[in-house]
């Protein structure tokens, strides 16, 4: 076996500057979707036309990519465009025939992800349909999310826990009078895995366990933090509302129905590994042949939550890589002005927000150059035709 085969096999992270680099890409593309759809959320919009926009421009833009290399590279959606509005929690990416649109006021939770070559960077983000600064509870969960996922930027580092950050955002969302919503995981990413083992519970208690874990450099996250003026129990109300599924790769079962058989070979075909929207599949068919799917574990549908109406519910997602020189948050967008009702003036909360995100750089070290997605693409497109 050549050194190059050897090579392929060994699991790909971020010792590799070409896998960085399109972690980086990715990050850019959807950073600039969450701009796209935010540009599109105005009063009467259909939320199912926002979200087509948010996966068109995410099909776009990884489809002009790496178009002239010797080795066929996945790109594309990672998650699909979720548009949740008010107490809905997450998941919600409505089908074609959905009439839902947004209103003045409404508190927009978006949630999306691209990758390049398997390598996956998701963002997720609140809004409120509003012109000014946010006042009041929606401005304490939503500076609760922002805040708690400042801290776990900064614990998510080699040598700390799963379950220090587990503990220290449910403080911080305390100290804003609010909760952590239960049941939402942050996980490790990996090429083609977007739900890695090693992960942070949001809330632990005896019903969700999940092993103790340490965070190790070189690892990617998908930090995931959901924050209610409620009692942070989502609850499920319509299974017709799912529209996001996953392939369960390891479940095998020989389907009865021709529909089932039908939309089954389509999902193989299109979507093997990555969640999609079955909004992407023909929906008649698609409502009838899911359903077998789904009762014989052969897809992971991502349900759709909601707290109770006039609960206030903020989300904050990004992607983190654990570099040498410290963390790298390389997904994100900025927030509205907030006026919360609260001030956090506990010292424990304050010591993990003054804590660095990025080493001390050494003396002599070179600068790195902030690069364009042009730019990065053309550095890979010239390495790819060096190496034929």
């Amino acid at each position: 076996m050549s050194d190059d085969e050897r090579g392929e096999e060994k699991e790909l992270d971020i010792t590799s500057s070409e896998v960085v680099t399109k972690y980086k890409l990715a990050a850019e593309i959807v950073n600039k979707a969450l701009q796209l759809v935010l540009s599109e959320c105005k009063p009467k919009a259909k939320i199912v036309d926002i979200c087509e926009k948010g996966d068109s421009y995410i099909r776009e833009q990884t489809g002009s990519m790496y178009k002239n290399v010797k080795k066929k590279i996945e790109r594309g959606v990672a998650f699909p465009t979720c548009l949740s509005v008010n107490n809905t929690v997450c998941h919600y990416s409505p089908l074609a025939s959905d009439e839902a649109v947004l209103e003045e006021g409404d508190i927009l939770k978006i949630d999306m992800g691209c990758h390049i070559d398997g390598f996956i960077a998701v963002v997720g983000h609140t809004h409120v349909l509003q012109q000014g600064p946010v006042t009041g509870r929606a401005a304490d969960a939503i500076a609760a999310a922002n805040t708690a996922a400042e801290v776990a930027l900064r614990l998510v580092k080699p040598g700390k826990k799963n379950q220090d950050v587990t503990e220290a955002i449910q403080k911080v969302a305390a100290a804003y009078d609010c909760k952590i919503v239960e049941g939402v995981l942050s996980h490790q990413l990996k090429q083609f895995v977007i739900d890695g083992n090693k992960v942070v519970l949001s809330v632990s208690n005896p019903e969700t366990r999940v092993d103790d874990a340490e965070f190790e450099e070189n690892e990617v996250y998908a930090i995931d933090i959901v924050t209610s003026t409620g009692d942070g129990k989502p609850k499920l109300l319509d299974e017709k509302q799912t529209t996001i599924y996953k392939r369960a790769v390891d479940k095998n079962y020989h389907l009865k129905m021709k529909a089932s058989r039908f939309i089954f070979s389509e999902i193989n075909q299109k979507y093997p590994i990555m969640p999609f929207s079955a909004r992407a599949l023909e929906e008649k068919r698609a409502r009838l042949g899911l359903v077998e799917c789904v009762n014989h574990e052969l897809l992971q549908p991502y349900p759709v939550l909601h707290e109770k109406p006039g609960d206030f519910v903020a989300h904050i997602k990004f992607t983190v890589l654990l570099m040498p020189n410290g963390s790298d948050r390389i997904t994100s967008h900025t927030l509205q002005e907030l006026q919360p009702t609260k001030i956090v003036d506990d010292p424990e909360i304050k010591a993990w927000l003054s804590l660095p995100v990025k080493a001390k750089k050494k003396s002599g070290g070179k600068k790195k150059k902030g690069r364009t997605v042009e730019k990065v693409e053309e550095a890979m497109e010239e390495s790819s035709n060096g190496q034929e």
